[in-house]
């Protein structure tokens, strides 16, 4: 268990998205030491493609994301989203690709967790914060 470190916030969001997709990750796929993605769901409600930048760690050819929304007690929307739409599409630095999204469970979770918290400790203390099993979700390329 590690001690929370405040990160560098000053890009975020939207810009985070923006200036990630204008450099193919140039900027963006290194975001406080950690390595990131962009994610893109299907809205739940409303259909649209919602894109959101996540910190991700690798497991082969696989991507590891966890929906830690910093502990709150409500899993992130683009979690809700592909909960009800597991079809995503994902960009790591230049690569897009299509992907299936699931949640780990089990030992494949303990295992995805361990990834997950050796990019980003502070998923360690995002726990403590909630009561909720915060979920860890594996994105696997789409054959093609």
């Amino acid at each position: 268990m590690s001690e929370y470190k405040q990160p560098d916030i000053t890009l975020l969001g939207e810009e985070h998205v923006a200036k990630y997709r204008e450099t193919d990750g140039e900027v963006g796929y290194e975001w406080n030491g950690a390595t990131c993605l962009l994610l893109t769901t299907t809205g739940r409600h409303s259909g649209e493609p919602r894109t959101v930048p996540l910190i991700f760690a690798a497991d082969g050819e696989r991507q590891v994301v966890v929906a830690s929304k910093g502990g709150a007690p409500d899993d992130p929307q683009w979690y809700s989203n592909l909960a009800a739409n597991p079809a995503v599409e994902v960009q790591v630095k230049g690569d897009r690709f299509t992907a299936t999204a699931r949640t780990a469970l089990g030992g494949e979770r303990d295992r995805c967790w361990a990834l997950a918290t050796a990019v980003w400790p502070n998923y360690d203390e995002y726990v403590k914060r909630t009561e909720r099993v915060i979920p860890v979700v594996v994105l696997e390329r789409s054959a093609g």
